[in-house]
């Protein structure tokens, strides 16, 4: 390769002419930000090598998944005896069994999963789930919370809320998302209209507890508190979406941390059914569901709810899962990891407040978000009123500097586990940089 060229504007180009977009995966396309993608090489720890061989600080690790970092030995060496055994074999395998019984001993919510290959998938099983339970159409999400691509889930609010929601997307039927009711993020007035007006033809309200998709938003206790009450008064059930908050904020979930906070109002809280996607995989394609077996049980080949997938619980992913799972257990390591990532978030806020920018963060586990505000916004609509120049030219001053971080501002962050002291003080070192300019 000529050491003058770019090859990643050369990959760019020729990904454009076969891939539309260039991306198989929108945000890829730097659209948000501007600029030429960065085509990975190889990867290894916390960094990554770019197609013109230049090595960064990777804050987005596959979207969340790699919460040992790229290529721990433990994992490889998993993979690769299990590559050795064979690729698929659309029939059952110990490792299946095995994934299974490991996470449902740290999510004690659920009594059964299923396994399958992504996120999307998982997410709308558990939706279809619900209705095949509860015998009911209608269920409500939240805007900024993003739950796969499933047709009833691209979604935007309606005009109010007798109204349900319009499809976000080209190719999805208005009459497709007409039982989906889209509400405002920590709302607690609206949540108790919405069930006051439709609770009885709910099957479920899905959330995610800590909202990835608008940066890194928390839902309020006294929301997420008030989200469980409705759904056990109106007989609905509760959807907790931890595709990207299982096993990466804490080793319970999201649900453990909200179970603890809200024990002294709520002493069983707990969701009734469970979705969740890449930590389990490793960086495999892999997700699940699952619930209290009486839910479960709803499931084909023991109930009605139809539900099949060829590669479901791949054995070279279950591998990978199961050695990411069992890393993750050891003793002291989410103290470790929660430490290096607020860390790294009081060194950027305390940066930002020394050149006078308007600043907000807040991290759980490994994962993180900052916004470009005085205070940490609660919803998309506040979400939404970021200054995106600002943003951008953050990006890119960091990503000139060797720091790759999510290129748009509705997407959070996440640390690994092999991120190093080196790591965080050559971010902060580039952030002070760019945030001084």
């Amino acid at each position: 390769m000529n050491p003058t060229s770019d090859h990643n504007l050369n990959l760019f180009q020729r990904a454009q002419k076969v891939i539309p977009g260039g991306v198989n995966s929108p945000v890829r396309a730097f659209r948000a930000v501007g600029g030429t993608p960065r085509f990975v090489a190889k990867a290894q720890g916390s960094h990554f090598w770019d197609a013109n061989g230049k090595r960064h600080i990777d804050y987005i690790g596959s979207w969340g998944p790699m919460i040992l970092g790229h290529g721990h030995p433990a994992v490889v060496e998993a993979v690769q005896n299990a590559i050795h055994q064979g690729f698929s074999f659309g029939a059952p395998t110990e490792r299946e069994v095995e994934l299974a019984e490991a996470i449902l001993r740290l999510v004690p919510s659920m009594d059964m999963v299923r396994l399958v290959s992504s996120g999307t998938e998982a997410g709308m099983s558990a939706i279809r789930l619900a209705r095949g339970v509860t015998g009911r159409n209608k269920f409500l999400k939240f805007e900024g919370c993003y739950h796969g691509h499933a047709d009833s889930l691209l979604v935007k609010a309606g005009s109010g809320l007798a109204t349900f929601g319009n499809p976000t997307s080209a190719g999805v039927p208005p009459e497709v998302v007409q039982h989906t009711l889209v509400l405002e993020y920590n709302n607690i007035p609206q949540l108790e209209e919405a069930f006051a007006l439709h609770g009885k033809d709910l099957a479920c309200i899905i959330i995610e507890p800590i909202a990835g998709n608008m940066n890194f938003v928390r839902a309020s206790l006294p929301f997420m508190q008030r989200c469980r009450e409705l759904c056990t008064q109106y007989g609905a059930l509760f959807i907790f979406d931890e595709v990207m908050t299982g096993f990466r904020v804490a080793l319970g979930s999201a649900q453990s941390i909200y179970a603890k906070a809200l024990a002294s109002v709520l002493p069983n809280f707990e969701p009734d059914i469970t979705v969740m996607g890449k930590v389990i995989g490793g960086g495999m394609p892999l997700a699940a569901f699952g619930g209290k077996r009486a839910i479960m049980e709803h499931l084909a080949p023991l109930g009605p709810v139809y539900q099949a997938g060829t590669l479901s619980g791949n054995p070279i992913a279950t591998a990978c899962g199961l050695a990411t799972l069992h890393e993750i257990s050891k003793d002291g390591f989410y103290e470790a990891l929660g430490a290096k990532t607020q860390k790294l978030m009081a060194g950027l806020k305390g940066i930002a407040d020394e050149a006078g920018v308007p600043f907000s963060v807040d991290s759980e586990g490994g994962m993180f978000g900052f916004f470009f505000f005085d205070a940490l916004p609660q919803n998309y609509a506040k979400v939404m009123t970021t200054d995106s120049k600002r943003f951008n030219a953050f990006f890119h001053g960091m990503l000139e500097r060797g720091v790759y971080l999510a290129p748009a501002l509705y997407e959070a962050g996440f640390v690994s586990a092999a991120h190093s002291d080196e790591d965080i003080a050559a971010t902060l070192q580039a952030a002070r940089e760019v945030l001084s300019s």
